[in-house]
């Protein structure tokens, strides 16, 4: 049986605002396997990217536990933060502006280095560097050369590469190659796979599109208005979507051939709900074409349905 190497128990995460406290996350809570990627899919301000930054503390969470090998990371102070972080490393979404201009490749890749304070000559510093350099496919005539010079695909490859320097086990992927050309994407994510059964990493990765992350995830989670609705093996949620935004999001995947017929589009009505005064009962309701009587009153709990397929919505768990 695989190890779990990361679990989220009931995270939450609120910002105070004018108009009062957004929930950006509501008691979320799920697990990663040791070499496993979870992807973690949902539309523009679901609270993706805040997942995977609370995880990091790079949000402080409002409240939750964040177990990894055991460890609450919540629970840390600066100095055992500072060690956590060698195991578990961020790759951003856009490669430029999580870049420093004023630093050529080099000098970025050995930045993490140099602050965890992992090697004591430049010898083995720049080895390091051009040693991870080489696993992501980056030339070594580019070790002078700064951010504005390369296409988006050779920054995201310095943005891997940082990451990748200090060898974390962890690394949450968020939207990495949204920002990128589809040719480049293919490279990145071609990339990523390799790297993952090359030195055994284990990913959340952060996306808004479906066809990306079924081509890197074992698992996926799909999220709305802050909450996990639905959760299981990439093939389930293809194959067998239960949720109705589930089946909605995947109606909206185009079909790249002439010779199949095409999918029927579910189009969802009304508008997201403010998650600053999120609804009562199901989040999603208000929008669901198969809401019945009680779905705005009861919040839906997430279910094991079976095979590990999980699913918040009173429809399915009432059957």
């Amino acid at each position: 049986m695989a190890e779990t190497i990361l679990e989220v128990k009931n995270l939450k995460k609120y910002f105070k605002t004018k108009k009062g406290m957004l929930h950006a996350l509501d008691d979320v809570s799920f697990s990663i396997n040791q070499g496993e990627t979870l992807g973690l899919v949902g539309e523009s301000g679901c609270g993706k990217s805040t997942t995977g930054r609370a995880i990091l503390r790079l949000h402080e969470p409002t409240s939750g536990e964040v177990l990894f090998r055991g460890t609450d990371v919540v629970k840390l102070n600066a100095a055992q933060m500072k060690e956590m972080r060698k195991k578990m490393q961020i790759v951003f979404q856009d490669p430029y502006s999580s870049l420093n201009p004023r630093l050529n490749i080099e000098e970025l890749i050995s930045e993490p280095l140099l602050v965890n304070k992992v090697y004591d000559n430049k010898k083995d510093l720049y080895n390091r560097v051009h040693e991870v350099m080489d696993i992501v496919g980056l030339e070594r005539r580019l070790s002078t050369s700064y951010p504005h010079e390369l296409d988006g695909g050779r920054r995201q490859r310095i943005g891997i590469a940082r990451a990748l320097s200090i060898n974390p086990e962890f690394i949450v992927m968020d939207e990495p190659v949204s920002a990128l050309d589809v040719s480049v994407q293919a490279q990145i994510l071609n990339l990523m796979n390799q790297l993952k059964k090359d030195l055994g990493l284990t990913y959340l990765f952060i996306s808004h599109n479906l066809s990306v992350v079924k081509h890197v995830s074992d698992r996926i989670a799909v999220m709305y208005l802050g909450k996990i609705v639905e959760m299981a093996d990439y093939k389930d949620i293809f194959e067998n979507p239960l949720h109705p935004y589930t089946q909605a999001l995947l109606s909206a995947i185009p079909i790249p051939r002439l010779d199949v017929e095409k999918r029927q589009r579910i189009i969802l009505e009304g508008d997201v709900p403010s998650p600053v005064n999120p609804p009562e009962g199901c989040r999603f309701c208000g929008r669901c074409r198969f809401r019945k009587e009680g779905c705005n009153k009861n919040e839906p709990k997430l279910v094991d349905v079976g095979n590990g397929h999980m699913v918040a919505c009173h429809l399915v768990a009432g059957k």
